[in-house]
């Protein structure tokens, strides 16, 4: 079973910019999609970013022109650069990879407060 260990989260003010990191580690065939959810209490787990292997990405609305998904095959990680980050960024961020079965990581928490 793949496990995937997130890391860069933390507090930020309104504007500022975090960088998430993710990687892979233990039994990994081909990790076919990679990214990032979020999660704040009370709520459903949401996409935040996914990139395929071939490096099709996908964003959600709210985030776009804002975060940059990145990934590094050889390296099973995968980064996510947060920029002008507010207030309702604030959330849990969990690492997400899809194999033949879905890996979670254990979630990193992002607050975004002044």
């Amino acid at each position: 079973q793949m496990q995937l260990v997130e890391s860069g989260g933390g507090l930020v003010q309104p504007g500022g910019s975090l960088r998430l990191s993710c990687a892979g580690s233990g039994s990994i065939r081909r990790i076919y999609k990679m990214g990032w959810y979020r999660q704040v209490p009370g709520k459903q787990r949401e996409l935040v970013a996914t990139m395929t292997r071939s490096g099709f990405t996908n964003y959600a609305d709210s985030v776009k022109g804002r975060f940059t998904l990145s990934r590094d095959n050889a390296k099973n990680a995968v980064y996510l650069q947060m920029t002008s980050l507010k207030p309702e960024d604030t959330a849990v961020y969990y690492c997400y990879a899809e194999e033949t079965y879905v890996a979670w990581g254990q979630g990193t928490q992002v607050t975004v407060s002044s």
